[in-house]
């Protein structure tokens, strides 16, 4: 199967600071490539050298087909982009946005209004159409400024951190929207910190961190790879905390975590539930006074302490607003 997205050994440094190091990704058509990582493990220089922002230092990429160094034109004439921040003129109106976005892509003044209005509605957008868009909240920005990157309805699309700052039921939508354009045969790199949104959406997963991969796969083996589930209890009191802290690590696939200030303990097990009724038993065999206890999933969090030894960390990167692409792809 051809790689829609491709890139090998992407290099991209500012000053001492080495965002990419030596970086390959590869996307074929009509799938979902998630690239997962911290703020700061180089995400977004990633995605601004795909997309012809940001040329990089070492390596090369293409998309579509087209070199995005040597093409940036032909590149840019078939992808769509969402940054992080919602770049919309906020004097326009949310119709008026999405109508100037199809007009500079061609489309014509009859099919731009027509896309606008559709798009409007698909992320239930409609009333506020006419409204200028300073007064939009921060989610509703959002949803016009991911809806301005489909005007054009482009085969390849990247989303950098897509859900930041929605709501519940927003970034719920915005999921379906995305499977939907996923199966009419969009590819689409998706960057997030979200490791749910990386399990609904990703048909393949690269973790990066310090702008090198350091695992792949899909969101299922990832979370193998850190104990599969945990198991978390809350204490009653301190000075249980030792004392459960030995019963946990009895059972324990991996370091029991341990927060001094919630109370609350974290134990990576393989096993699932018989494993949780275990550790009950031998907890009140111990006189220990539980809280809350419960089994999960592993989070981002389990899985970056695990892979790199850190959690989600503030941005390294040169923290410089990416352009709107949805207008600037169309220039």
């Amino acid at each position: 199967m051809a790689h829609v997205i491709e890139a090998s050994g992407l290099i991209k440094t500012y000053g001492k600071l080495r965002a990419l190091d030596g970086l390959d990704l590869a996307a074929p058509e009509g799938t979902v490539l998630g690239l997962l990582g911290p703020n700061g493990a180089g995400k977004t220089t990633a995605v601004r050298i795909l997309t012809t922002l940001l040329q990089a230092d070492g390596g090369s990429a293409t998309v579509a087909g087209f070199d995005v160094a040597k093409q940036p034109a032909q590149v840019r004439a078939h992808i769509g982009v969402s940054g992080q921040y919602a770049a919309v003129d906020e004097y326009l109106t949310g119709y008026e946005n999405l109508d100037m976005v199809g007009r500079l892509y061609g489309l014509g003044s009859k099919r731009s209004a027509e896309r606008a209005r559709e798009l409007l509605d698909r992320f239930s957008l409609s009333d506020a159409g006419g409204r200028p868009v300073r007064t939009y909240s921060g989610g509703m920005r959002r949803r016009l400024d991911l809806a301005g990157a489909l005007v054009a309805a482009p085969p390849v699309l990247f989303l950098d951190e897509p859900t930041t700052g929605l709501d519940p039921r927003s970034r719920t939508e915005m999921w379906d929207v995305i499977t939907e354009l996923v199966k009419a045969g969009t590819t689409l790199l998706l960057t997030t910190q979200y490791l749910e949104e990386a399990d609904r959406l990703a048909d393949d997963i690269v973790v990066i961190d310090h702008g090198k991969a350091i695992a792949h796969g899909t969101a299922d083996e990832l979370k193998d790879q850190v104990g599969g589930e945990r198991v978390e209890l809350v204490v009653g009191s301190t000075s249980e905390l030792g004392p459960a802290q030995q019963v946990l690590q009895q059972l324990a696939s991996g370091p029991v975590g341990v927060d001094d200030h919630t109370r609350r303990l974290s134990a990576p097990v393989q096993g699932g539930a018989s494993v949780l009724v275990e550790a009950l038993r031998r907890l009140d065999a111990a006189d220990i006074v539980i809280l809350d206890v419960g089994l999960r999933r592993p989070t981002l969090d389990d899985v970056f302490l695990t892979l790199t030894g850190h959690a989600a960390e503030e941005s390294a990167e040169p923290a410089r607003q990416q352009p709107s692409t949805a207008k600037e792809t169309a220039r």
